[in-house]
């Protein structure tokens, strides 16, 4: 039976992901969720996906920004193992190395959004996926109170597995 994991290790072999990846950076594999839920459009007009609890949790939490005057617009939800491939084979294509890839993008299989917890967040004013996101009041406000609703930020600056800091990626964990 082919396992997940081993479609997982056969897409990073050929995309000649070093085999010391997921220790390296600390990424233990993330199964894709089956069970999701639609929490609107992103940005681009997508349709966009999460878990139930984190959709449920996701929304109280918007919903409590807005009222506090705060804008939280979605980037990316949900993704699937396919679509990080695709979006790894892209760059490659764009002449990005696969090391150069790997420190801003997990590999396939290693994503918190293959979850269906991850979200990407920006605001209505801001560049999309930028480290800047830091400085706004969304981000403030993230900061005090995503907690309340089980979200947290994955990747602070420094942390521990060497990802790249990414203000805008924040986890819904319960």
């Amino acid at each position: 039976m082919y396992k997940f994991e081993d479609r997982i290790r056969d897409i990073c072999k050929r995309l000649d992901i070093p085999s010391e990846y997921e220790s390296r950076y600390g990424l233990p594999i993330q199964y894709e969720e089956d069970s999701l839920v639609e929490i609107g459009s992103d940005i681009y007009n997508r349709a966009q996906y999460l878990s139930k609890e984190a959709a449920i949790s996701w929304n109280k939490m918007r919903k409590q920004a807005n009222e506090e005057g705060i804008r939280l617009e979605v980037v990316s939800a949900f993704r699937s193992v396919d679509k990080q491939l695709s979006i790894i084979e892209r760059k490659l294509e764009q002449g990005q190395s696969i090391s150069e890839i790997l420190e801003v993008s997990a590999a396939p299989g290693y994503s918190e959004h293959h979850t269906g917890k991850a979200i990407d967040i920006t605001t209505p004013s801001g560049e999309p996926l930028v480290e800047s996101f830091e400085l706004t009041e969304a981000y403030r406000w993230l900061n005090k109170n995503a907690s309340l609703y089980s979200f947290y930020l994955s990747y602070p600056r420094d942390n521990s597995g060497g990802v790249a800091y990414e203000p805008w990626h924040w986890a819904y964990c319960k």
